[in-house]
């Protein structure tokens, strides 16, 4: 902990950099400057919303096609699901 208060103490004792003066001029601009990457951002919100409606509407086709059936690994009878590995009974 000594070199961290030593360090602290050399860096508390230098003088300021002279390229700090400009550099609140510089974090305003960049400021001003992301308004537009927000309106690009609102772009985005605008697709991802219209995205999620398509994809309801589309659920609401689909549901009409019938019921679907479970993929065989996936489905509730796998001979290799641990609660059937667990059982005592084959």
């Amino acid at each position: 902990m000594n070199d961290i208060d030593r360090t602290l103490a050399r860096l508390a004792s230098d003088p300021v950099p002279a390229a700090l003066g400009g550099i609140e001029a510089d974090v305003l601009a960049r400021i001003a400057a992301g308004s537009t990457a927000r309106d690009a951002g609102l772009g985005i919100g605008v697709v991802a919303i219209a995205a999620v409606a398509i994809r309801m509407a589309g659920a609401n086709l689909s549901s009409s096609a019938g019921q679907m059936t479970p993929l065989s690994p996936l489905g509730g009878g796998s001979p290799h699901a641990p609660s059937t590995l667990l059982a005592d009974v084959p």
